[in-house]
């Protein structure tokens, strides 16, 4: 069935009964993925780290290809942009009900809206000099209609969101009672106001009215993100095929921006989809690895519809076409997400013939699938074949790798003339002027190394050196950060402190931020992670800020963000947990 923008709110009801009834979830967001490097291997290197693979990069870009290749597979660009289904992240949305809810306790009687403050029926409303007579016009042609018997609405002409500001707060304050307020828009955008004479029983009634419209624009503005919400909360198994980028993709744009630490990106997507499988990465292992050929997934559809595999029947409800395999329509999200359920069940069936006796069906929630759940394959990495969300990943020795620093106008040719006494090489550039050589023996790679001892257009480093370097300026980077902020944090201390005892009362907000801004603009969004993970580890805690700080009425920005993951994990993880005592049947190696 298909779900456009003008069809969701009516189906959603459809969506989440399905969401209900499911035993598990296949998804495709058809992200080819696209890169603004020199080259492909700029984008993927064979020897990516997967905090290197996972790092976030945020970019609304066209790339000719990748529209070419869209358009030859019939995708509607139209669709996308005409019948797209709105949504908003957890930010988006807590922000956008923030201003409901304050619209609603600013309300005074009056039927105010966000122009109100909370103390403007208490006294009049300064008036600029410049708006005096605009305003003394509106109170006249108030008080012309309350003095009417015929006339029962007042439509004001359009005018700016001050004027409609000033407005609003004047009426709070002069006619508590006896009138509703509202705003609405011509068919050219324009705002204006419309003051009606009612009793308060109809001043209620309008009321809630207009609160529920606005709640029901409030959740058309969530939109997709609903069935986002209700796929993660059910706790169900979420199946993918080579869905690393489904999920990053779809944690960014539904819950909250990627975390550079790739860690707090595990912790995130658990706390978001606790159990995840990745098609590519089971039918890339035992038993099945021996068996299947091809892991794309066009070829692994129809390799699974053959001996040994038994491919399910899919009968489809009265008044659900489903897909027809006979004809593809492989890079259609939907079609993809259906083959790939398809796969995964005639996977997960043929691992019940291990069992004694054999079982035809195997359900999502048998312990046989386990050891798949929660690692997600790695496009292009060599020796990494996999992203462990539950634990550390894969530690490949690299002890045959060259990390090989030249000028930019070198080319691939270059690399391979350099290296030419050793044999068969493998290269993965880095950008411009570094790229990783892989040698075909260990033991060349002393002699590789002292071969640059004396050069001076290029330097060749063991993958291990390479590798302690980064470790050493990532250190002395944060140590830099940690002394800096400490500092930062001693002095607004210091000066809260001479404050308290001078004033003998804490500063107001607003008081507090001219230090510690001051500070933390000197410090870089990197140097600002240090902090983070030095305050999350214990090495500046929350205790000994508080016992220093007597007015404690700012949070750091390092507290605020570990609290955020503590709360977004307290939020989310559903009812329900994952087994540890995994099936030891199968199980995905620790080397490839």
């Amino acid at each position: 069935m298909e779900i456009i923008r003008s069809n969701f709110k009516s189906n959603l009801h459809k969506v989440y009964q399905a969401i209900e009834e499911a035993d598990f979830f296949a998804i495709d967001g058809e992200f080819s993925g696209i890169s603004d490097g020199p080259s492909v291997t700029a984008l993927t290197n064979g020897f990516d780290t997967p905090e290197e693979r996972s790092s976030p990069d945020v970019k609304f870009v066209c790339q000719s290809s990748s529209i070419d290749f869209l358009a030859s597979q019939g995708f509607d660009f139209n669709k996308v942009f005409r019948n797209g289904i709105p949504y908003l992240n957890q930010e988006e949305e807590r922000q956008l009900r923030e201003q409901y809810d304050e619209k609603r306790l600013q309300s005074n009687g009056a039927g105010a809206l966000s122009y109100t403050s909370p103390n403007t029926s208490k006294c009049p409303v300064t008036i600029p000099e410049d708006q005096k007579k605009f305003i003394d016009q509106v109170v006249e042609k108030i008080e012309d209609l309350l003095q009417s018997e015929e006339n029962k609405n007042l439509d004001l002409e359009p005018c700016t969101g001050f004027q409609r500001k000033l407005i609003y707060q004047t009426l709070s304050w002069k006619y508590p009672k006896g009138i509703h307020v509202e705003t609405l828009e011509t068919e050219k955008k324009e705002r204006y106001i419309v003051i009606s004479k009612v009793d308060e029983e109809e001043r209620k009634r309008r009321e809630q009215q207009k609160h529920a419209k606005e709640q029901e624009e409030l959740n058309d503005a969530v939109g997709f993100s609903r069935v986002i919400h209700a796929i993660a909360n059910s706790g169900k198994l979420v199946i993918g095929h080579n869905m690393l980028l489904d999920v990053m993709h779809t944690v960014h744009q539904f819950y909250c921006p990627l975390p550079s630490d790739l860690n707090e990106f595990k912790e995130m997507t658990t706390c978001v989809f606790p159990r995840l499988l990745d098609t590519k990465l089971m039918a890339s292992t035992q038993p099945f690895k021996d068996i299947i050929n091809n892991t794309s997934l066009a070829e692994l559809e129809k390799r699974l519809k053959e001996t040994p595999f038994n491919p399910p029947k899919v009968e489809s409800a009265e008044g659900f076409p489903s897909y027809d395999t006979a004809s593809e329509q492989l890079h259609e999200a939907g079609y993809d997400a259906y083959i790939t359920g398809l796969c995964f069940i005639s996977m997960a069936n043929y691992l019940g013939s291990f069992l004694s006796p054999p079982k035809i069906h195997v359900s999502a929630r048998s312990k046989l699938i386990e050891p798949f759940f929660n690692k997600l394959f790695l496009m292009r990495v060599m020796d990494i074949p996999y992203l462990n969300l539950e634990g550390p990943d894969l530690q490949p020795k690299r002890d045959h790798v060259l990390h090989v620093t030249f000028p930019k106008e070198w080319k691939t040719s270059d690399l391979y003339q350099l290296f030419s006494a050793f044999g068969n090489i493998q290269i993965s550039w880095i950008n411009d002027t570094s790229a990783f050589v892989s040698l075909s023996q260990p033991e060349q790679v002393p002699i590789a190394v002292n071969t640059s001892r004396y050069a001076e257009s290029y330097r060749i480093q063991t993958y291990a050196e390479y590798v302690g370097t980064k470790h050493e300026e990532k250190q002395i980077k944060r140590k830099w950060t940690e002394d800096s902020w400490k500092e930062v944090e001693r002095k607004r201390l210091n000066t809260q402190c001479i404050s308290y005892a001078l004033q003998n009362h804490c500063y107001h907000a607003n008081s507090l931020t001219a230090t510690s801004t001051v500070g933390k603009r000197n410090l870089s969004p990197s140097q600002a992670e240090g902090v983070l993970e030095a305050r999350v580890s214990g090495e500046i805690s929350d205790t000994e800020l508080e016992q220093t700080d007597p007015c404690a009425e700012s949070l750091s920005e390092g507290r605020k963000k570990a609290k955020k993951f503590k709360r977004m994990k307290k939020d989310l993880s559903p009812t329900g947990s994952i087994s540890d005592s995994s099936a030891k049947l199968f199980e995905v190696p620790d080397t490839w």
